[in-house]
């Protein structure tokens, strides 16, 4: 008899460790779906990618669109008369941030140029970066004391290896004890089941970073998109604008032609 009330307490302790395991899987399922459901903004969504795709870029892309910035063939950009007017913006903070930049500019110049050359573009764009995590907080994280992980781990550990010395102690003589043995094979499978599968899971969603992840699930910006549908000429000489961190030895003024010798 006191078999089968060990085998029957190492399945329950088995149904408890599969317990804690779906319940862990649903929070995961459930940040998963909180992080889908969050809304991104488009520019915070590339922003750390590669220069031609990244929220510079897509700034850059949406003034050229609404007809308030033009680039030149060269990739030299510059308010257009429109982009000169302190009344005009594009309604977003980072494109409105790179229009101020090149409204405080004397010359047209290269989009590169004008990201190392500005001394208030950055901070700019830094706040606006920092104001977009702010209204993307984690959710409340899973608590968990290290005294007590231990020690649940060595509990488990501990019953599972006296579970193993019962079951291989001896031949079980009648039919409880045969029931008893069957039950105590099957309650420590699924415990090796379960500690698996809760391993796996474990690394899975260690060091995860789901804003990240739901950042990267964002697609290429709109305004990169329509400019280069629209305009691909003039998206390859933005593009190209970006690489470049000189204005060149004319500084974007019209070259004087010097006259000939005579005779």
């Amino acid at each position: 008899m006191n078999r089968l009330v060990f085998a029957l307490f190492l399945a329950a302790v088995a149904a408890l460790l599969h317990a804690r395991l779906a319940l862990h899987r649903r929070r995961e399922r459930r940040l998963t779906e909180w992080w889908a459901a969050r809304a991104v903004d488009p520019y915070h969504a590339v922003h750390g990618r590669w220069w031609p795709q990244d929220d510079v870029q897509a700034a850059a892309a949406r003034l050229v669109l609404d007809g308030l910035v033009s680039v030149t063939r060269r990739g030299n950009i510059a308010p257009t008369p429109a982009g000169a007017d302190p009344d005009r913006g594009a309604g977003h903070p980072l494109p409105d941030a790179l229009l101020a930049a090149l409204r405080r500019r004397t010359a047209p110049a290269p989009l590169g140029n004008v990201l190392a050359n500005d001394p208030d573009f950055g901070p700019a764009r830094d706040a606006f970066l920092a104001a977009c995590r702010a209204r993307l907080p984690d959710p409340e994280p899973e608590h968990r004391s290290c005294c007590l992980v231990v020690l649940g781990a060595a509990a488990v550990v501990l019953q599972m290896v006296l579970g193993i010395v019962v079951l291989f102690d001896r031949v079980p003589r009648g039919a409880v004890e045969w029931v008893a043995a069957a039950l105590t094979g099957v309650a420590l499978a699924a415990q090796f089941v379960w500690l698996v599968q809760d391993d796996g899971l474990r690394r899975e969603n260690e060091g995860r970073d789901r804003l990240a992840e739901r950042l990267a699930a964002q697609g290429p910006h709109p305004a990169l998109v329509e400019l280069e549908a629209r305009h691909p000429e003039t998206a390859a000489a933005l593009a190209a604008g970006r690489f470049r961190f000189r204005r060149g030895r004319h500084h974007g003024r019209p070259r004087r032609r010097r006259a000939l010798p005579a005779g």
